[in-house]
C-alpha cells in the first residue's frame, strides 16, 4: 500500500456502495520542502520529477488516470475521463460512467464533492471564493442534474479563523443573497472581515436544492501536518479531492 493513502482521508457520508472518494493530505510522498511532501500540484514550481512521482503513486489507488484541471477560479465544468491536450481550463468535472475519476486541486480554497443517491453521477467541484460566488456549485449541479437526489461532502478548507476578507467579497455575497451576511464577522481591522466559507457554500447548495450536506469544519490554515495551505505558507503544494464510480 502506499504511504499516501495511510494518510488520506476517506469522506463521511452515506453515498450508495460504488461510489468512492479519497482526499490526499500533504503526507507520504517524495516532494522536498517546501512541498513535502505529497504535492499533487504541477504549477506551484515544485520539481516536475517529484510530482510526477506523486502523481504515479497516486494513481496505483485509481480505476483510471484523473481528469487533471487547470483550475481558474471560474464555473466551467467538464465531463471527466476524456483525455485532453492541453488539459481543460475548468473548476469541476462531473462523471456518469464507472472508472471516470473527478477530481480538483485545493490549498485552502473548497472542495465540493457529489454524489447521486443511486450511485449513476459523480462530481467535484473547486469553489474559492471567486468561484463559488459566480456559481461553480449551482453550474456542477446543473450539469449532474435533479439536485433533490444529489449528496455534497464539504472537504477541507480555509476555516472562519483564517479566512480575512475585504468589504468587497462581504458585498458581492451579500449582493447575491442577504442571507449571506450570516458567514460574515467583523474583523479586527475596520472593513475586514472573516468569513465562513463552509456556511456560504451551504447556503448556496440549499438554494440549488441540495439538502443533503456533510463534511465541513476542517482548516487547512491551522493544520499544518496534515494540509498544504497558500494562505499560511504562500509557497506550497496542493492535495487532491477525487471522487469515481467503480467499474
Amino acid at each position: 500500500m502506499s504511504d499516501w493513502i495511510r494518510h488520506a482521508m476517506t469522506p463521511d457520508w452515506p453515498v450508495p456502495q460504488g461510489v468512492h472518494a479519497l482526499v490526499t493530505t500533504r503526507r507520504g510522498g517524495v516532494s522536498l520542502p517546501p512541498y513535502d511532501s505529497f504535492n499533487l500540484g504541477d504549477h506551484v514550481a515544485d520539481a516536475p520529477a517529484a510530482v510526477a512521482a506523486n502523481r504515479a503513486l497516486l494513481r496505483t489507488a485509481l480505476p483510471a488516470e484523473p481528469t487533471w484541471l487547470n483550475q481558474v477560479h471560474g464555473t466551467v465544468v467538464v465531463e471527466a475521463g476524456h483525455a485532453a491536450t492541453p488539459v481543460p481550463q475548468a473548476d469541476a468535472s462531473v462523471a456518469f460512467g464507472a472508472g471516470a475519476v473527478c477530481l480538483v486541486m485545493t490549498a485552502d480554497c473548497l472542495p465540493v464533492l457529489f454524489a447521486r443517491e443511486d450511485g449513476m453521477a459523480v462530481g467535484a467541484a473547486h469553489a474559492g471564493w471567486r468561484g463559488l460566488h459566480d456559481g461553480v456549485l449551482e453550474a456542477t449541479i446543473a450539469r449532474l442534474g435533479e439536485p433533490a437526489r444529489l449528496l455534497a461532502w464539504l472537504g477541507p478548507a480555509i476555516g472562519p479563523d483564517a479566512f480575512e476578507v475585504g468589504d468587497e467579497v462581504r458585498q458581492a455575497f451579500v449582493g447575491h443573497d442577504p442571507a449571506a451576511a450570516m458567514a460574515f464577522r467583523p474583523g479586527v481591522a475596520p472593513g475586514k472581515w472573516w468569513a465562513d466559507i463552509y456556511s456560504l457554500a451551504r447556503q448556496r447548495l440549499a438554494a440549488a436544492g441540495v439538502s443533503r450536506v456533510y463534511g465541513g469544519g476542517l482548516c487547512t490554515v491551522a493544520d499544518a501536518q496534515q494540509f498544504f495551505s497558500y494562505r499560511r505558507d504562500r509557497v506550497t503544494g496542493r492535495m487532491a479531492s477525487m471522487i469515481w464510480m467503480a467499474p
